[in-house]
């Protein structure tokens, strides 16, 4: 296996194409988009130049996991030769039913397709296509060239030999695998989506503030991000789709999501990613600022 595409160039799918090209592999990266792509580079560039300064790496290898990226925007053309595609686009299952069925259509017979989502069933994804013992999940976590852990997970169709291949590869390209079965949440988002809504919960409800909560979970549990830091980090708008997933999963009330949390999605504060969720990301230092909304 040398060859693996890697479709959407946003956050996830620029880190998981850096993690490939670093460790050798050709990397056809696609998006329909050659701004996303152009910017998906960028920040490609500017994460091995931090480890060139640390001197992790050196000018050599920078130059080498660049040179193995090529961006394509059409779809066909991208995946024509892969051993393996990784999908990152976008947490939405109509979306990635789409993908699915393009990925079928031109990738190889032997391709194995993969998945990164976080919480969507591995099991639908694969009866998109017509190879569903070779449809898996890589769930990778951000940010993908710092974390080790790839949670691997298993469609019902799951061939064993896919799984072997999978967990092999995961641990080439330095992860520790990590292995799911294919029911609502996976194993990470399973246990983390309802912390961090019983963290909004406690805000709503006026438990305890921001910085309170946060503090607790830092300093008493261990954690090295307090939940609402982390929301913010992940996207607000991620969690509330995850928490979706869960309680129509499940049917079980204590997954259905905070209202204060729908609300702040349908008011665009989405974390990190908007400039404003608990916290204030747009002052320029490193210190966290909470929102105005919650000060």
């Amino acid at each position: 296996m040398q060859n693996i595409s890697v479709i959407g160039s946003g956050t996830m799918g620029n880190g998981i194409a850096h993690v490939f090209a670093q460790n050798g592999y050709q990397v056809s990266l696609v998006d329909i988009n050659q701004e996303a792509l152009d910017k998906a580079l960028a920040t490609i560039g500017k994460n091995l130049d931090r480890m060139v300064a640390k001197e992790r790496i050196s000018e050599a290898d920078k130059a080498a996991t660049l040179a193995n990226i090529t961006t394509y925007t059409a779809m066909a053309d991208g995946m024509s030769k892969a051993d393996l595609i990784v999908e990152a686009a976008t947490e939405n299952k109509e979306l990635k039913f789409k993908i699915f069925k393009d990925m079928d259509a031109h990738a190889p017979s032997g391709c194995i397709l993969a998945s990164n989502t976080s919480s969507i069933s591995i099991t639908e994804l694969a009866a998109q296509t017509r190879r569903p013992d070779k449809v898996i999940g890589m769930h990778f976590m951000n940010p993908v060239p710092v974390m080790k852990l790839v949670e691997i997970i298993n469609g019902y169709n799951t061939s064993k030999e896919v799984t072997a291949t999978i967990d092999e590869l995961s641990k080439k390209i330095g992860k520790v695998p990590a292995m799911a079965n294919d029911y609502p949440g996976f194993i990470a988002n399973r246990i983390l989506m309802p912390m961090i809504n019983e963290a909004i919960w406690t805000l709503h409800e006026g438990v305890g503030q921001v910085t309170e909560i946060d503090t607790v979970m830092k300093l008493g549990m261990a954690h090295p991000m307090g939940p609402l830091q982390l929301a913010d980090f992940i996207g607000l708008d991620v969690c509330l789709a995850i928490l979706h997933v869960l309680h129509d999963g499940f049917g079980n009330p204590k997954y259905a999501p905070c209202p204060l949390l729908v609300n702040m999605v349908n008011a665009g504060k989405k974390g990190i990613k908007s400039g404003e969720g608990f916290y204030s990301w747009t002052h320029g230092t490193k210190e966290l600022v909470v929102s105005d909304s919650f000060a």
